[in-house]
Order: C-alpha cells, then structure tokens, then sequence
C-alpha cells in the first residue's frame, strides 16, 4: 500500500521537475525566436518541414519532424499527465472532494472565458475561426517554475492550488480539441484503438506484468489512434488510465510512480523544450503590422493575457465570496491573482493544440504570436504580483 508520505514525496518530485523544466521550455521557445530571425532562419524551417518516413511492420506514415514532435514525442508527454492526474485523483488533491470545489470552478472558467474573447474576435474570419484551442492551454511547468522563483515561500497549498487547476484545464483542453479536431474517423484504426486499450487494462490485473508489455501497448494504442485521426493526446491520456496505481510489492511506490518517476524528467528537459523549439519559432520578416494586428495573433494573446486570468480569479473570487470555498491555506488574495495571471502562460500546450485547430492554415504564423505574446505577458505579470506578495508577506523566524 502506497503510504501517504510516499505519495506527498512523489507529487513534490513532480513540482521540482516541473519547475526546473519551465525555464528549459522557456530558453527554448527564446531560441526558437532567435534562430527563426537570423541568419539560419531558412534551415531552421527546412528542418522543421523536412518530410520523415517511420515504418515498423504494418505501419507506415511520413510527416514532417515538427509534426512527429508533436504527434509523437508529444504523446509521450500526454501519456505522463495521465498518470499524474490519475494518481493525484487516487492519492493527491484530487481525491478529496471538499476541496475541488475551487479548483474545478476556476479551471472551467479559466477555459469559458477565453474561449468566449477569442471566438467574438474572430467571428467572420472563416478557418481561423477554429484556432480557439490555442486560447485554452496552460503550460504547467512555466507556471510552476514562474511561482517556484516569484514566490519560494509561497505557501504549499498555493502550489498544489496551481498544480490542480493547470491539470484539470489541460485535461479538458486536450479532451475537447482532441475529439473536435478529427475531420474524419477511420473507424478499423479507431476499433484497433479500443482493443490494444482493452489489453493494456487487462494487463494491469497481472501484479508482476513486465513495464516492456506496457510500453508496447501504449505504441499500439498511439499507432491505432495516429492512423484513426484523433489526437495522439488522447492515446497518452487513455493509456495513461490504463496503468494500475497498486505496488508491485508492499511499502514500494506503484507502477504507475514508477512510470512518473522513469519518463518525466525526459519528458520535462527533451520533449518539452524539443517542441517549444521546433513549434514557437516566428519569423517577423513574414509577418505584417496588419498579421501582428490580426483577430488570430491579438485574440489569442487578449485570451490568454485577460481571458485565463479572468475567468480562473473571477471564478474563485465569486465561489470564496459565496463562502461555497476558502482560500488555499495561507493564501492571500494577491497569491491568487499571481496564480490566475501564470495560468495564461500557455506556450507549449497552446502551440499543441493551435497547430492541430490551423493545420496547413497561413494563420498559424499569427496563432504563434499570439501566444508568445499573451504567455510572456501573463507570465512577467504574475511574477511581478507575486513577487509584491512575497515581499509583503511576514518572514518566518
């Protein structure tokens, strides 16, 4: 059995890799910008559009190496928020309910809200209408490395307060765009799908069943969803269920920490900063005044800088002033409001799901500015609130 300091020590693990991971992502989509403006600038986009063939047996597909960091090292990323929300639902913040009130209201509307700004700035603008995915992402770990340095004596239950509202609005995100995003379903691929998921469950009855047979089970069901056309996402977040949360062996953490443990830090420092250097970078000598003005690239930057931060605050505002929730323990109202304005940091997962909502689109140039724009300013803005928070907040000893 899991005990409760084990599962404290494996979520705290997760917060410090997260963090140290932001900045990683953040050095990376700079460099992106950087490369995509200079003299290399034609090389750097000849390798992200270069086409790559993978074959293995049966399958057989060929995409650019931006599309297969996204399609598929990206998948794996999926695949470890997935088990981090299943074992915060089984042993974390989640699993109690009195106090996901908060959390739960605030990620909704952190998703309703900008949404709603983007959609009214693009109405009548034909395709680009559908890149309102890209307003809803919420990068995890630039939140959580921007809290960890703004706010070092920040109050635990803030973190985890930041933590919970981040899964919860990645996890509706991915969902809903994911499903949204399939123009047409190949329905065997999508059957194959279903069986390799239903194997990887019944494998999870198996105590000692080897971690390979695992693995092997989440490459069939990514196979099957990749050629079934749904979002690869949703094949890292379905196997991710599918991974049992019991110890193989007593007083030793689960399969499923062990999967956290082994994949994350990959996870956090290679395919994370590997898609935000491959995704973010924008060249300017492309983009026109009436491009960096356009309902895409100022609709996605207004929903990301003013939406997030809006709906996630207002949200709890009103829900704490209904006295229906409290503040996370030791919280301030500053601390909050540091909170919601870091929400719209979304940078890699709003570049994800923008490239999957514009695919081949000419607006996804502007969808890319619009969210490096809105993510640095939601990010230096809640550091600077934060920052006011900690200085005003009693030192201890």
């Amino acid at each position: 059995m899991l005990t409760q300091g084990m599962a404290r020590r494996i979520t705290l693990d997760f917060l410090k890799t997260e963090s140290g991971s932001g900045v990683a992502i953040a050095v990376a989509a700079l460099a992106a910008v950087a490369v995509a403006n200079s003299a290399l600038s034609n090389a750097y986009f000849s390798l992200i559009g270069a086409p790559f063939t993978l074959q293995f047996g049966a399958f057989h597909e060929t995409r650019s190496v931006l599309a297969w960091v996204r399609d598929g090292l990206m998948a794996i990323s999926f695949f470890v928020l997935g088990l981090e929300v299943k074992h915060e639902a089984l042993r974390g913040e989640l699993a109690n309910p009195r106090r996901l009130a908060l959390p739960i209201t605030a990620a909704a509307a952190g998703l309703v809200v900008p949404i709603a700004i983007y959609l009214l700035l693009n109405l009548g603008s034909g395709p680009a209408l559908e890149g309102w995915p890209a307003a809803t992402g919420a990068d995890i770990a630039i939140a959580m490395a921007a809290l960890a340095l703004a706010g070092p004596r920040a109050p635990p239950a803030l973190r985890t307060f930041l933590l919970t509202i981040t899964i919860l609005q990645n996890l509706g995100a991915v969902a809903i765009s994911g499903l949204l995003s399939a123009e047409s379903l190949h329905l065997p691929a999508l059957g194959g799908a279903a069986t390799a998921l239903a194997l990887m469950f019944l494998l999870g009855r198996w105590r000692g069943a080897p971690y390979l047979f695992y693995g092997i089970g989440f490459i069939l069901v990514w196979a099957f969803i990749l050629k079934s056309g749904l979002s690869t996402a949703l094949a890292g977040l379905a196997a991710a269920m599918a991974i049992p949360i019991e110890p193989r062996k007593p007083h030793r953490p689960g399969v499923i920490e062990d999967f956290v443990e082994g994949l994350h830090p990959y996870v956090a420092y290679f395919v994370l900063p590997l898609f935000a250097f491959t995704a973010a970078g924008v060249s300017f000598r492309d983009l026109a005044v009436s491009n960096v003005a356009s309902p895409v690239a100022f609709g996605t930057a207004l929903a990301l800088a003013v939406g997030k931060p809006a709906g996630v605050f207002g949200a709890s505002a009103l829900l704490i002033g209904l006295k229906k929730a409290r503040r996370p323990t030791g919280a301030g109202w500053a601390d909050i409001l540091g909170v919601s304005l870091l929400c719209g940091a979304g940078f890699t997962l709003s570049l994800y799901l923008g490239q999957l909502a514009l695919e081949a689109s000419p607006a996804q140039a502007q969808m890319r500015l619009g969210v490096v724009a809105g993510s640095v300013v939601s990010t230096l803005a809640g550091l600077a609130v934060l920052a006011w928070a900690q200085a005003r907040r009693p030192r201890s000893g």
